[in-house]
C-alpha cells in the first residue's frame, strides 16, 4: 500500500460520469438561475390554493422545482465527495445547499394551506380534477401529519433555519473527510504506511495482531484528539433534534423521526428489546472468537480478523464485478442486464483518493441513472459492498423507472432490504462455489460477521441514539465524557465479559457519520432481518438455498 493518489491520478475508467447529470458548469448555472423564475411563478399562488385547478398547478410546479433542485444538489455534493478539499466544489455544494434552504422556505406556504382545507374538501377537489389523482396519496399523508405541520409563518422560519440545523453534520464531515490526518503505522512487513479510513478495515482484518492494535490505537487516538469538538457537534445535533420535536408537537425525537415513515415507536423499542433478549448469542460468539484466535485476552481490535485464516486472495475490481454478476444470477436476466450496464456506463466511482469521502453509498437524481461511491481495497468485504450498493442502485433505477417523481424516493426503512438481500444471495453463490472446507468456513465467518455488524452493532448504535436523545429531552447535560461513558456501558452489555473493552473504543461514536442523521441506523437492523427472510424465499423457490 502506497500513499493515497490525488483525484487526477485515478484512471478515468474507474471514475463515475457526473457529466451525465450536467455536461458542463454552464448547464448547472442555467438550472440554478431558472429556479428563481419558477419560484416567483409559484409564489403567485400563495393564499390562493382554493380550487382544484390551483392546487394541481401548485403541486405540478412544486414537482418541477423539486426535481431541478435535487439534480443541482446531488451533482454538487457528489462533486464535493470526489475531493472534499477542492474549494471549487465546496463552494458549489454550499450554493446548492443554500438553494435547497431557499426553496424550502419559499415553498413552505404550500402544505399549511393544503391542510387548512378539510379532508372532505380535498376529496372533492380530487373528484373534480382527475389530474389530482396522482397526488391522492401525498394529500392523504399530509392529512395524517396535520397535527405536526405548523402555520405558514412558522414553517417558513423553520425552513430558513434548516441550514443552521445541519451545521453540526457539516462540521463533522469537513473534519472527517478533509481536515483529519492519521499517522503512519508499520504494516506486516515493517513498512511505514499512512493510515486512512479506507485502509483501516484492511488493517483490522490483518492476521498480525500488532498491526491490528497499531491501526486501532492510531485511529482512535486521532479522534480522541478532536473529542471535545466532536462531542460538541454531536450534542448540538441532538439539541437540534429536540428543538424540532418541540416545535412540531411530538412526544420525543424518536417519534418525530419515525413518524415520517409511518412507523411507530414500538417497532424501534421492540428491535432493541428483541436483540437484547439474545445477547447471549453474541457473548457466545465472543467466546468462540477468543478460543479460535487462541488469545488469553480478547480485545476490541480482535473483532474483525477472520476466524478462518485469510484465503490470501487479493481480488481485483474486475474479478469482483464478475463475482457479483454471477452471484446475483437468481435475480433474473433483466436485473443482471441493468447491473452490467451500471458497471460499464460510469455509474461507479471505484478507488480511494486523497480527500474523497470515505465509505460507500448509492445516490441519484430523478431522470438520470443512479451512482455508487466506493473505496475499493480488493478484499472480500469490498465484493459484498459492491453487491450491497448496487442493490441500492438498482432499487433506485426501478423506482425512477416505475414511479412518478413525487413517489420515486423510497424510504430508508425499505432501502436496506434490497441491498442486504443481494449480499445474502451472493454469499449463497460463493458457498456453493467454494473449493474446499476452509473457504466455506471463511465465508460462513463472514456471514456471522454480518449478523454481528448489522443486527447487533447497529442495534447498539440505535440504543445509543435513544439514550442520548432522552437525556437531552429530560434537560440533562451532555458532553464528550458523558457520551463516552454511555458508549462504554453499551459495549460492555452487548459484548459481555469475554472481551476487554479498550479505552479507545469509548470514543467510537465520534466517528460515526450516521449519528448526524438521527435514528437512521436501526433501519439497517430491521432491513437486514427482512432481507435474510426474503433472500431465503427467493433461493428456496429456485431450489438453491444452502
Amino acid at each position: 500500500m502506497d500513499n493515497l493518489p490525488s483525484r487526477d491520478e485515478i484512471d478515468r475508467r474507474y471514475k463515475w460520469k457526473l457529466e451525465d447529470i450536467y455536461s458542463d458548469d454552464e448547464l448547472w448555472e442555467k438550472d440554478f438561475a431558472d429556479i428563481k423564475d419558477q419560484l416567483n411563478e409559484l409564489e403567485k399562488y400563495e393564499g390562493k390554493i382554493n380550487s382544484p385547478q390551483n392546487l394541481l398547478k401548485v403541486l405540478r410546479l412544486k414537482d418541477e422545482i423539486g426535481q431541478k433542485v435535487d439534480r443541482l444538489f446531488v451533482y454538487a455534493r457528489m462533486r464535493r465527495d470526489e475531493d472534499n478539499a477542492n474549494a471549487k466544489f465546496q463552494a458549489l455544494a454550499d450554493r446548492a445547499m443554500g438553494l435547497v434552504v431557499e426553496v424550502s422556505s419559499r415553498l413552505s406556504f404550500i402544505e399549511p394551506e393544503i391542510i387548512s382545507l378539510s379532508a372532505e374538501t380535498l376529496k372533492e377537489y380530487i373528484k373534480k380534477d382527475t389530474g389530482l389523482n396522482l397526488y391522492e396519496h401525498y394529500i392523504s399523508d399530509l392529512v395524517r401529519m396535520k397535527d405536526h405541520i405548523l402555520d405558514a409563518k412558522t414553517e417558513k422560519i423553520l425552513a430558513e433555519a434548516s441550514e443552521m440545523a445541519q451545521a453540526p453534520g457539516d462540521i463533522f464531515r469537513m473534519l472527517d473527510n478533509a481536515d483529519i490526518k492519521f499517522p503512519t503505522i508499520k504494516d506486516e512487513d515493517g513498512k511505514e504506511i499512512e493510515l486512512t479510513k479506507g485502509r483501516y478495515m484492511t488493517f483490522m482484518e490483518s492476521e498480525n495482531r500488532r498491526v491490528r492494535e497499531s491501526a486501532f490505537k492510531a485511529l482512535y487516538s486521532t479522534y480522541e484528539g478532536l473529542i471535545n469538538t466532536l462531542g460538541a457537534t454531536t450534542a448540538a445535533n441532538i439539541k437540534s433534534d429536540v428543538f424540532y420535536k418541540k416545535q412540531r408537537n411530538f412526544n420525543s425525537c424518536l417519534e418525530a423521526s419515525l413518524f415520517q415513515d409511518n412507523v411507530t415507536v414500538d417497532v424501534y423499542d421492540n428491535l432493541i428489546k428483541a436483540v437484547n433478549s439474545r445477547l447471549d448469542l453474541l457473548h457466545r460468539y465472543v467466546d468462540l472468537r477468543k478460543r479460535a484466535l487462541g488469545v488469553k485476552d480478547l480485545h476490541m481490535y480482535d473483532l474483525y480478523v477472520p476466524l478462518v485464516k485469510d484465503l490470501d486472495k487479493q481480488i481485483t475490481y474486475e474479478q469482483a464485478k464478475d463475482m457479483v454478476i454471477d452471484g446475483l444470477a437468481p435475480m433474473g436476466d433483466e436485473y443482471i442486464g441493468i447491473l452490467k450496464e451500471g458497471f460499464t456506463s460510469g455509474w461507479i466511482d471505484v478507488y480511494e483518493n486523497r480527500g474523497k469521502t470515505g465509505g460507500a453509498y448509492s445516490w441519484g437524481t430523478y431522470g438520470i441513472h443512479p451512482y455508487v461511491l466506493l473505496n475499493f481495497q480488493g478484499k472480500l468485504n469490498d465484493v459484498f459492498t459492491i453487491a450491497h450498493e448496487m442493490g441500492h442502485a438498482l432499487h433506485t433505477y426501478y423506482s425512477f423507472k416505475n414511479q412518478p417523481y413525487i413517489y420515486s424516493e423510497y424510504t430508508i426503512f425499505v432501502a436496506e432490504v434490497a441491498s442486504t438481500c443481494n449480499e445474502a444471495i451472493l454469499i449463497n453463490y460463493l458457498l456453493d462455489k467454494a473449493e474446499d472446507k476452509r473457504e466455506k468456513m471463511f465465508l460462513i465467518n463472514h456471514f456471522m460477521e454480518q449478523f454481528k455488524g448489522t443486527l447487533y452493532r447497529q442495534t447498539m448504535f440505535a440504543e445509543f441514539e435513544k439514550l442520548t436523545h432522552e437525556m437531552v429531552e429530560r434537560g440533562e447535560p451532555i458532553n464528550q465524557e458523558i457520551l463516552k461513558k454511555i458508549y462504554r456501558d453499551l459495549n460492555k452489555k452487548y459484548f459481555g465479559d469475554g472481551i476487554h473493552i479498550d479505552d479507545e473504543i469509548d470514543c467510537e461514536w465520534a466517528r460515526i457519520p450516521h449519528f448526524y442523521n438521527s435514528f437512521y441506523v436501526y433501519k439497517y437492523a430491521t432491513g437486514f432481518s427482512a432481507a435474510i427472510a426474503i433472500s431465503a424465499k427467493i433461493l428456496l423457490l429456485l431450489g438453491q438455498n444452502s
